[in-house]
């Protein structure tokens, strides 16, 4: 039995806001921003419009096409995007399922912040092998950029969030429709970072009140960013490489046999010092003109990948992702197109 990508789709919203703007906004060189964190722009949603479900359903019918499967003939819809959404205590993955017309499909949400989209796919290749599903459509958003202070310097790593949608869809044995098989999975969480990117008001624990958002509280932050950065430097590599080695392995596959990785958005160093690592040469694309789209980015390197030809028939590709909390994860995957 063989798990198959059979299509994927994403979107951006038009609207975008540049390097030199965001060094305008944050007082941080434009040098840094560009060159460091590298942003050279970012997709941004406008206030009123480009919601999670608008960005997931427009992404969502660009898979669903890109697959040739009907939304009627979807059994799982599954939301693995940001808590951030059009609305609190609320199912984006029921929405979207009404949405597209998936009224066979039963919805469900997974949160792993920016991990989502390896973690997403190890569980509903699970489900698929088990037989619980046939054919599952996966939805990641984010546009978690209205969370980001720009004056907040503790907060500077977020810079390069920006907002778009993915969207993929997964099935059992697909034969010549396949696009990608699905094989090997890992994930690793070290919860000591748990507290250490939070939104300080607007949970159980600080309710939102008037008192909240005059003090600005209802913004992204971290409260002890040297900290955090001196403890995630010690493992981040070694968890990285971790659970790509171990999803390689469960696949029959070492370094030497990527071709491609998609990884998550991260300064430019680190991008290039992990990728060396890995030992992909130039199988890999820096997302500087998108930022870091929590579970999106994935999709977004996938589908530059593929348009600069760097993904070929036959080729292993390698989505690896990290997520605030703090979960490493990677799927391994082998292009058949």
């Amino acid at each position: 039995m063989t798990v198959s990508l059979t299509g994927y789709g994403r979107d951006v919203p038009q609207e975008t806001i540049t390097g030199e703007a965001i060094a305008d906004r944050s007082g941080v060189p434009e040098s840094v921003v560009v060159e460091k964190m590298g942003v050279a722009g970012k997709h941004v949603c406008p206030p009123d419009g480009d919601h999670v479900t608008d960005m997931g359903v427009a992404a969502a019918r660009e898979a669903l096409a890109d697959a040739g499967v009907d939304a009627s003939a979807v059994d799982l819809v599954l939301y693995h995007g940001s808590e951030y959404k059009d609305h609190v205590v609320w199912s984006a993955a029921a929405d979207i399922a009404e949405r597209l017309g998936a009224e066979n499909a039963f919805a469900t949400e997974s949160y792993s912040l920016c991990a989502g989209q390896p973690i997403a796919f190890r569980q509903v290749a699970a489900q698929i092998r088990t037989g619980d599903v046939d054919t599952a459509l996966l939805v990641g958003a984010s546009r978690e950029e209205d969370l980001v202070d720009y004056t907040d310097a503790d907060a500077s790593f977020m810079f390069n969030f920006g907002s778009g949608a993915c969207a993929t869809v997964l099935e059992r044995d697909a034969g010549d429709r396949a696009r990608a098989t699905v094989h090997g999975h890992a994930a690793k969480t070290d919860g000591s970072f748990s507290r250490d990117v939070i939104m300080p008001a607007g949970g159980s624990e600080r309710p939102p009140s008037p008192a909240t958002v005059d003090e600005g509280l209802h913004r992204l932050t971290v409260p002890d960013p040297e900290g955090m950065k001196e403890r995630l430097g010690e493992v981040s590599l070694a968890n990285f490489l971790e659970v790509a080695d171990d999803a390689l392995a469960e696949a029959g596959l070492t370094r030497e046999d990527i071709d491609f990785v998609a990884l998550t958005h991260m300064k430019r160093s680190f991008h290039d010092y992990l990728t060396d690592e890995l030992g992909v040469g130039d199988g890999h694309h820096y997302l500087d003109g998108y930022g870091h789209v929590q579970s999106v980015d994935q999709v977004l390197a996938l589908d530059e990948g593929l348009d600069r030809g760097l993904v070929e028939d036959g080729d292993v590709v390698l989505f690896l992702a990290a997520g605030t909390g703090y979960t490493w994860a990677a799927s391994v995957l082998r292009w058949v197109d």
